[in-house]
């Protein structure tokens, strides 16, 4: 009678694994929308007459509320109120962004007073640029809200199970997201016939929509949950002994490892997400091709992601070697953003492109499948969504600087080319290798200290 009362929700798999698919469809519908423009980035600056510097702005304009505080206050949000509240509120506010970046380009918007009045000052960015930057802010509110937000919600309901299996699970749909947007914006831009940027954003925001359905559907279970973990005398995220505090927040803040993943995190993922936003145009203007062929090529990058985490969760819960799997994984990407650099354009072959992606995917598979399921082992679980918060706020401020950056810097190096068919990519790409290069210092730094104090790190997280 005992195990009988002990038994709850979450012990049964098809349960946690039905509320795996539902949180992670909100998370794949999230990347679909992230990356809907950015394929098309030349098509954008012809038809909306944005520059480089313009669609740069706007590219980390997804980051600058969570950098400036909201991303913390995400965390402690989420701690309070729980993965219910706070998941429904992130999936509300990227699907209110999408509306606003939608209408921005939208030809409702263009010619009209407000369009007119946002283009009269700071001319460097376009009155729709300025608005799709603004949707695009409350969008990455939302979104960055989530990833915690699922992060922590997988955490509850794997505990004692499959944590990592379903952590690399989830970021491997969020991945797959990526292939169908890099796959369908081309072909939805000129489903109409005329090419425009309105039809594949149109099409990504009514997916949120049905995002935001789905993680209310979870809701309902999650509830259930609660109320067996209640019954059973388990502490939930929402009713603990040690409730969260704010002064908790210091103690994350002081931590030298956290320090270390977080500026790992950073550093690796603003090579990343940064250069996915440029990936198509660099491919045109080295291979000569168009954007439909760059990005049916740039498209795989997530696919060999998606493939790999779920057998490295796999894993790392029965073997481990977490943070030997951070410094193989930054070391791929220098590999294969020096490809990009050095190689591509002396040998403009599409073989060297297409295989420097698969391996890039590569890469993007072992470190988020280490680096995620490692933090729950060395923050306390009842701060755990701020620490989730945290370290993706640190990582905010990179993807918010280095879009910039890197349009900044595409323009320094291409000057007088207002084709964007014809930008050099050589720079920018050694960029992001460099920031490869300090991702593996700090991968190999959590090592050592792992090592010295014996976090788990490279432990399975499956106890025998």
């Amino acid at each position: 009678m005992t195990e009988m009362i002990k038994a709850t929700l979450r012990d049964k798999a098809w349960a946690r694994w039905t509320a795996l698919v539902l949180v992670a469809l909100m998370m794949f519908f999230a990347y679909m929308f992230v990356d809907v423009m950015s394929p098309l980035q030349s098509l954008v600056e012809k038809q909306l007459d944005w520059t480089p510097s313009a669609y740069g702005y706007y590219a980390g304009a997804e980051y600058i509320l969570n950098v400036f505080g909201f991303l913390i206050i995400a965390g402690i949000i989420l701690d309070k109120m729980g993965v219910r509240f706070t998941g429904t509120l992130s999936a509300s506010l990227m699907f209110a962004g999408a509306c606003i970046k939608l209408y921005a380009i939208s030809s409702y918007f263009a010619g009209s007073a407000f369009e007119q009045w946002l283009s009269s000052w700071w001319v460097e960015m376009p009155g729709s640029a300025k608005l799709a930057a603004l949707g695009f802010m409350i969008f990455g509110c939302g979104c960055e809200m989530a990833g915690i937000t699922v992060s922590k919600t997988l955490a509850k309901w794997f505990e004692g199970h499959e944590m990592a299996l379903a952590m690399g699970l989830e970021m491997a749909l969020a991945r797959i997201g990526v292939w169908c947007v890099f796959t369908i914006s081309p072909r939805l831009s000129t489903w109409m016939g005329e090419p425009t940027v309105v039809t594949p954003v149109a099409f990504c925001t009514t997916l949120l929509l049905i995002g935001l359905i789905s993680y209310i559907v979870f809701t309902f279970m999650d509830t259930r949950l609660d109320k067996d973990l209640k019954a059973a005398k388990i502490a939930t995220d929402d009713a603990s002994d040690e409730e969260f505090k704010l002064s908790d927040v210091s103690k994350i803040l002081t931590s030298k490892l956290f320090w270390v993943i977080a500026l790992l995190c950073v550093l690796y993922y603003s090579a990343i997400f940064p250069f996915q936003r440029y990936a198509t145009n660099m491919l045109q203007c080295t291979l000569g091709m168009g954007e439909q062929q760059a990005a049916d090529i740039f498209r795989w990058f997530p696919i060999g992601a998606a493939f790999l985490t779920p057998f490295l969760g796999y894993f790392l819960d029965r073997v481990g070697k977490g943070a030997s799997m951070l410094i193989g994984g930054a070391i791929l990407m220098i590999v294969c953003h020096l490809t990009f650099a050095l190689l591509l354009p002396v040998y403009p072959s599409t073989v060297l492109a297409f295989s420097a992606i698969i391996v890039l995917g590569v890469s993007f598979s072992l470190v988020p499948a280490s680096l995620w399921p490692s933090v729950p082992k060395i923050m306390e679980a009842r701060y755990l969504g701020s620490a989730y918060s945290l370290i993706f706020w640190v990582q905010n401020i990179g993807l918010a600087l280095f879009p910039v950056l890197i349009g900044k810097v595409l323009m320094w190096s291409n000057p007088g080319i207002n084709d964007p068919m014809q930008y050099n990519y050589t720079v920018p790409m050694l960029v992001f290798a460099s920031l490869g290069v300090l991702a593996l210092f700090f991968g190999i730094w959590l090592k050592i200290l792992n090592s010295k104090h014996k976090y788990g790190l490279e432990d399975p997280n499956i106890k025998k």
